[in-house]
């Protein structure tokens, strides 16, 4: 099926091809095009196997047949490259965040079929009696040096609202405390809303955490929506064509027919445990304290069920956090400034706390306006750099070397004291006892913004870039006559 993908720029439409539909048409064509290394058996669940998957992050995808002698495959680094998760849309990657506007403004309603046409149906455990233990029915891996234990990290948890059906999709991590008990970490956001809403009325929430599904799918998760929005329809908008969905076992929450395992559960009223510490994506450990707690009802899979990990803190972590946040913000700024070009969350940044934004200045003063336009994006953004049409924003030398040559710090500085950021920055925590900031103080630090454009008029050759006649037009295969020792050959040297 081939969909058109509306530029949101101005520019023509993309002719997108049909996506990947499951966790395993993306496996096959990963190891069509030698992306995907198979680890051999051996290798422990605790921290090796991350260990392993950290060192071919963003240029192989891992295969762990049997870690920790499990029956059951684990794979991680699936969307580790900002190139193959355009791949997967079917766009180039200069097109990659106009598909992901198109498919939020442009929601596919999804459908629902039977179990018996639902692959993730096919392998039924039920938690009922008492006999299952999930900590032996899935593989899941011990990640970074101090965390509290195994954690999924890769699991879509899908409930819905109580006031209205809707449902939400998100990703949380979520630790494997006991046979049949995770804990969870909820963040003021839709997921928590939903449970504060159940937890009033004394009522458990329903929820699944879905492991396995198609990079897609997974992107869509991480939609910035508003409450009763739900993210599987930016699923199907993304694939092109409604997403085929089942209704969980024990209650009525409904997920991917094409997913690889679903856990079902319910998240308790009343009951907290202890989760944490856990390496999050700053690349600081989280603190250990009480937290919301679900109870597995059952576990549902495909036969042969492959199970996906994400190395927390690295590429596949960060970028399914950034594409989202930047074609959020790339619209939202744009609705104010439409002279604004692009945006870019950098790897340095977490893909969360550091935005590049490039515009095309007409009147001085307004990088200030885009600055102040970001802060109010997305809380997340803690320090923002505005740069001129000429600076590459995917090219941290080019950022850094635009605030080198055109920021002064007394003119071109902007900084708010104050604001609401994230409750994950660890700077924010500085000056409480045992840096535990009470829940209303959480997150609250300053922002920073960075004018780093030249001014609109200035002398001649002061702002002119220095550039070799012909330098972009370099083939090296045409070029290049010998290398090594041969390089020598007709010269003193040799």
């Amino acid at each position: 099926m081939n969909t058109t993908v509306a530029s949101g720029d101005g520019r023509a439409p993309v002719r997108r091809v049909a996506p990947f539909p499951s966790l395993r048409a993306w496996l096959r064509h990963l190891a069509a095009t030698d992306r995907l290394l198979a680890i051999r058996d051996g290798v422990a669940l605790e921290h090796e196997l991350a260990a392993i998957a950290k060192h071919f992050d963003g240029r192989k995808a891992t295969l762990f047949r049997h870690p920790g002698g499990h029956p059951m495959p684990v794979v991680s680094g699936l969307m580790s490259n900002r190139g193959w998760i355009a791949e997967a849309m079917g766009v180039p990657p200069d097109r990659l965040l106009a598909a992901y506007r198109d498919a939020v403004d442009h929601p596919l309603a999804w459908r629902e079929v039977a179990p018996a046409d639902a692959p993730c149906r096919q392998v039924t455990i039920d938690f009922a009696a008492g006999s299952a233990d999930l900590r032996k029915l899935l593989p899941v891996p011990v990640h970074s040096e101090h965390d509290s234990g195994p954690y999924i990290t890769a699991g879509l948890v899908i409930a819905r609202n109580p006031a209205t059906g809707v449902q939400n999709v998100s990703i949380n991590r979520i630790q494997v405390t006991g046979p049949d008990r995770l804990g969870v970490l909820l963040l003021p956001r839709h997921l928590h809303a939903f449970f504060h809403a159940a937890e009033e009325a004394g009522k458990p929430l329903d929820v699944a955490i879905v492991i396995g599904v198609d990079p897609l799918t997974a992107l869509a998760s991480q939609a910035i929506l508003p409450i009763d929005c739900d993210e599987l329809t930016i699923a199907g908008a993304l694939h092109g064509e409604a997403l085929d969905v089942v209704r969980c076992v024990k209650h009525d929450v409904r997920v991917p027919a094409h997913a690889e395992i679903v856990v079902e559960g319910r998240i308790l009223p009343g009951v907290r445990a202890p989760e944490g510490p856990f390496g999050e994506f700053p690349k600081y450990y989280s603190a250990r304290e009480d937290r919301e707690v679900i109870e597995v009802l059952a576990v549902t899979m495909r036969e042969g069920a492959i199970y996906h990990t994400i190395v927390p803190a690295e590429m596949e972590h960060l970028l399914l956090g950034a594409i989202g946040r930047e074609a959020t913000l790339l619209a939202h700024l744009q609705r104010s400034f439409p002279n604004v070009t692009d945006v870019h969350l950098s790897k340095g940044g977490t893909c969360r706390y550091h935005l590049y934004v490039q515009m095309r200045k007409t009147r001085e003063g307004q990088p200030k306006n885009v600055i102040m336009g970001a802060f109010a994006g997305h809380y997340d953004v803690k320090h923002v750099v505005v740069v001129d049409e000429d600076v590459d924003v995917h090219d941290p030398d080019e950022v850094e070397w635009a605030v080198a040559t055109r920021f002064q710090a007394d003119r071109d500085l902007v900084v708010v004291a104050g604001a609401q950021g994230s409750a994950l920055d660890p700077s924010t925590t500085l000056g409480y006892p045992d840096n535990r900031p009470p829940p209303q103080m959480q997150g609250l630090g300053a922002k920073m913004g960075l004018d780093a454009t030249k001014p609109l008029v200035s002398s001649a050759q002061v702002f002119t870039r220095v550039r070799i006649p012909g330098e972009d037009a370099v083939d090296p295969d045409d070029v290049v006559a010998a290398s090594g020792e041969a390089a020598l050959a007709g010269t003193s040297l040799a």
